[in-house]
């Protein structure tokens, strides 16, 4: 599997070798689009893909993807990155350039129930989700067998509330060495410290067993049971030090009724929440998210 695996990557790295997505938000005023598109033009850019949106055309804020191809680009990703400061500078402007054959380095971390990591795995498996997934982490050993099948390193590492600070410690050794891009909590049931959030800010996707905001917390099944409710849903949303009150990414519901107790509740939104972080997780992949304050732009 693992060879396979590297023989789908290299193939789409080689097929994307030439192309690049430009991410971009600023004060909106007149004459961006144009600015950036002559610029793109100039350096023999075919545009493949441009989104915009603004909060307001008069005084508010402007977001732009745009994804790209320039023929041999390796050669010429200094100068363009260099060139484009004066339209940075005219504009105020926050610019980023992604190169999508560089492909991010995912860490996914787990506890005992392995439906949202099986899921990440398929999508992986089949092509759907393009990524260098480097490590799995789980305070269980409930998934290795899984895991270390598709040829990805598995590490137990036991935690609990009493042994945080020491546990994140090797967590964050292990995320440096495989120079890890992206944290995905496929329902890792462990609290993250602020010192872990503020070292990969914005780079932490967990998904959430509720409709956030309703039910915070834990049990939000038996807790949604018993308030009777007819929608169940699952919310995606990058970490921070606000409990699951984070940027949200991807949200989706599923219709229950009196007829389903808290277990089939919990059996629905779990279906619900793999179709919710995968496609967070791919979003982010594609770099096809602006954070905006406690919100999200996505693409």
């Amino acid at each position: 599997m693992k060879t396979y695996m590297k023989e789908k990557i290299d193939t789409f790295r080689q097929e994307h070798k030439n192309r690049a997505r430009l991410l971009i938000n600023c004060p909106d005023q007149p004459g961006i689009v144009a600015a950036v598109s002559q610029f793109l033009y100039e350096h023999n850019a075919n545009i493949i893909e441009s989104n915009q949106y603004s909060t307001d055309p008069d005084r508010g804020e402007f977001f732009m993807r745009i994804e790209f191809e320039i023929p041999e680009l390796k050669s010429q990703i200094k100068n363009l990155e260099e060139e484009f400061q004066a339209i940075r500078k005219q504009f105020d402007m926050e610019a980023t350039f992604k190169y999508v054959d560089q492909l991010k380095k995912v860490a996914i971390f787990v506890s005992k129930e392995p439906h949202c990591l099986l899921e990440l795995l398929w999508e992986w498996q089949s092509g759907d989700m393009i990524a260098d997934i480097g490590l799995v982490i789980s305070n269980h050993e409930t998934s290795r067998e899984i895991v270390e099948s598709l040829g990805i390193p598995y590490y137990y590492i036991p935690a609990n509330k009493d042994i945080r600070e020491q546990v994140e410690q090797k967590q964050i050794e292990l995320l440096r060495e495989y120079n890890v891009d992206l944290i995905i909590l496929a329902r890792y049931m462990q609290i993250l410290t602020p010192h872990f959030v503020g070292t990969f800010k914005n780079q932490i996707i967990n998904i959430h067993h509720s409709f956030l905001p309703a039910f915070i917390g834990a049990k939000p099944y038996e807790r949604a049971y018993n308030r009777g409710v007819k929608l169940i849903g699952a919310t995606s949303h990058y970490v921070t030090n606000d409990l699951d009150e984070g940027p949200i990414i991807e949200q989706d519901i599923s219709r229950v009724d009196h007829r389903d107790n808290a277990e089939a509740m919990k059996k629905i939104g779990q279906s619900v929440e793999r179709s919710v972080l995968a496609r967070a997780v791919k979003w982010h992949l594609d770099d096809r998210i602006i954070v905006y304050g406690n919100k999200t732009i996505v693409f």
